[in-house]
């Protein structure tokens, strides 16, 4: 699963990296947890363009009637998402790239679980393979979203057995797409990322509470 991760990079560059237009603000973020707010790119209705928008992480449908199903659909399954009601209607029409530059993953050692940190070898930004949705049924709309997950590759299966899909920036091109709407080849972009372009490192306890957000949550600390 995918429950905590970072996104530092200056929006300006994230708007050049992505092609998108925004209005909204960000400040760097070293432990994003479910129910924040998240960065995230979509295409606009007319294809040829994309806004940058700020969306709360865990997935609300819009046939749901209490939008606190949110925080229990903060993922989603590549292997489910054409079957499951939750999802298919998402895939096919509301595909988003949520936008980060590390996340987070716990090992257990003993009678403790081990924060790691897990980003691009070179601290590069990257997108997240996501789906959103808008709720309308009580006052004002709510935008939401989820970050779908894969099986893990080889660095990512020493920590866990998921990881979060990280898109390539063409398959990330492909996923924002609105014309593509066959499941097949959408699915057929979701696989687990190469892992020799990818580290992991322990981190400070410190990323176990979402209270905690400042720059030391990510810095390295020895290994046990």
């Amino acid at each position: 699963m995918c429950g905590r991760y970072t996104l530092r990079t200056h929006l300006n560059q994230l708007l050049q990296l992505y092609a998108a237009k925004s209005q909204v603000e960000w400040k760097p973020r070293y432990n994003i947890a479910p129910t924040q707010q998240v960065a995230a790119v979509r295409s606009l209705p007319d294809s040829t363009s994309r806004e940058l928008v700020l969306l709360r992480w865990g997935l609300v449908p819009a046939w749901a009637d209490d939008p606190k199903i949110g925080s229990r659909m903060i993922n989603a399954r590549a292997e489910t998402l054409a079957e499951k009601p939750s999802f298919k209607t998402a895939l096919r029409r509301r595909r988003c790239l949520v936008l980060a530059d590390g996340f987070y993953e716990w090992r257990t050692e003993g009678q403790s679980k081990q924060p790691f940190c897990i980003r691009m070898k070179d601290a590069r930004p990257f997108a997240f393979a996501g789906l959103w949705e808008r709720w309308t049924k009580s006052g004002s709309p709510i935008e939401t979203c989820t970050i779908i997950t894969t099986n893990a590759n080889t660095l990512m299966s020493e920590l866990h057995d998921r990881m979060p899909v990280i898109l390539s920036p063409a398959a990330a091109d492909v996923w924002l797409d609105q014309k593509i709407e066959q499941p097949e080849l959408l699915l057929s972009l979701l696989g687990p990322y190469p892992d020799d372009e990818m580290e992991a490192y322990p981190v400070s306890t410190l990323v176990n509470s979402p209270k905690n957000e400042s720059s030391e949550c990510i810095v390295p600390i020895a290994s046990k």
